[in-house]
This record gives structure tokens, sequence and C-alpha cells, in this order.
């Protein structure tokens, strides 16, 4: 893989730093934009591994049974479960995890959620160049 020793270009593709923008990073006291991209595509490169999509919630549930004790006062809820959530086709695709599922699936999930906020830095970054780009002369 080529050195980025640049800035990410609108047309995607690198070009240089330009001095202005290492003196506008150093004026700010930040990293330049290229130092800045490389750091956060090392930590996606270092994330990559497994990951499941969708959401983990964990809930408690009043039943149906006008005479649970999830209906007293105060309520006494069933649970907590596990709820897997996540789309397959185009629906909404709900699954109840066991314990040990849950314990096996966790770090799963952790990794899946460190993916995506290393993605949303890389692209607010990637905006921030975009926009200083067009900016300038």
């Amino acid at each position: 893989m080529a050195s980025r020793t640049g800035t990410f270009h609108s047309k995607l593709l690198w070009k240089p730093v330009r001095p202005a923008d290492l003196r506008r990073c150093v004026a700010w006291n930040q990293a330049p934009p290229s130092a800045a991209l490389d750091k956060i595509t090392a930590e996606l490169a270092a994330a990559a591994g497994p990951a499941l999509p969708g959401t983990l919630t964990v809930r408690a549930y009043a039943c149906g049974k006008p005479g649970c004790r999830c209906h007293a006062d105060p309520p006494r809820l069933h649970g907590p479960y596990a709820e897997w959530t996540r789309k397959i086709g185009g629906k909404t695709i709900t699954r109840r995890l066991t314990s040990a599922e849950l314990a096996e699936y966790q770090p799963l999930f952790d990794n899946a959620k460190k993916l995506r906020a290393l993605l949303a830095e890389l692209q607010d970054l990637t905006l921030q160049i975009i926009s200083t780009d067009d900016q300038e002369p």
C-alpha cells in the first residue's frame, strides 16, 4: 500500500498536503489532515474483525395477563431479556438471546459499535477536508 502523505480530495484522489493546510492545523493545535486520516484508517484496520450487524437491547416486559405480578403496583416486570434486532431483506428481525449467546456475541456487538464509530469519525474528517478545499482559492 502506498504511503498516505496527502489529504483526501473531494474527487476521491490523494493530493499532497499544502503548506496552508499545515499552518491552519498548527494554528488550531491539530494534527494535519493526513496524520488524522492515517490514524483513523490504522484504527479501522486494527478493529477489523468479526462483527454483528444490528443492535443489542436488554428489556423487561409486562405480559398480557391482568392478574400477573407485572401489572401490580409497583409492577415487577418479566425479564430482563437480551434481544438482537437487525434488518434482513428490508424487514426488521428480532431474536431473543440466551445468556450463553449473549456472552458469546457481546464482543461481536462491541466490535461492530467500534467500527461504526471509527467510520463516522472518518466520514467527519473527510467532510472537513473537503470543506476546507472548497473554501480556498
